[in-house]
C-alpha cells in the first residue's frame, strides 16, 4: 500500500440500516458533532478541503487530513440538521393550511349527490 492510500474499509461502508429498527430516530444533532470534532480542529488549526489534491497527498495519519474529514463530517451534520428543520417547518405549514378534518370527512362522505355509481356487469 502506498503511504497516502487509506486502508480498505471494514464491512460494507454503508450507513447502519434503518430496517433493523424502524423506530430508530434519524434526527441529526449538529451541535453534538461540532463539540466532538472541535478539540481536534482547534489543535490542527488549518487543513485542506477534503478530497482535494492537497488533501489526497497527505499521509493517511496526518492530523490535517483527519481534521479535514472531521470538518466535512461537521458540515454534513449541519446540512442534514437544517434540512430536517426545514421539512419539519413545512409539515407544520401544511398541517395548518386547512381544515384537514373537514377534508377527510368530505372524502369519507363520497361525492354527495353528484355521485353516479358505476353499473356492474350483468346488471341491467
Amino acid at each position: 500500500m502506498h503511504r497516502n492510500e487509506a486502508p480498505a474499509p471494514a464491512g460494507t461502508g454503508h450507513l447502519k440500516s434503518d430496517k433493523a429498527d424502524s423506530t430508530a430516530s434519524r434526527q441529526v444533532a449538529w451541535w453534538v458533532v461540532h463539540e466532538y470534532v472541535r478539540p481536534l480542529l482547534e489543535r490542527v488549526r488549518e487543513w485542506p478541503m477534503v478530497g482535494t489534491p492537497e488533501w489526497c497527498s497527505l499521509p493517511v495519519d496526518h492530523p490535517a487530513r483527519i481534521a479535514a474529514l472531521f470538518d466535512a463530517a461537521r458540515h454534513w451534520a449541519l446540512r442534514i440538521e437544517t434540512a430536517q428543520q426545514a421539512r419539519a417547518e413545512a409539515a407544520k405549514d401544511v398541517a395548518q393550511a386547512g381544515d384537514w378534518g373537514a377534508f377527510a370527512q368530505r372524502i369519507r362522505n363520497g361525492r354527495g349527490p353528484a355521485y353516479i355509481p358505476r353499473r356492474h356487469e350483468g346488471v341491467a
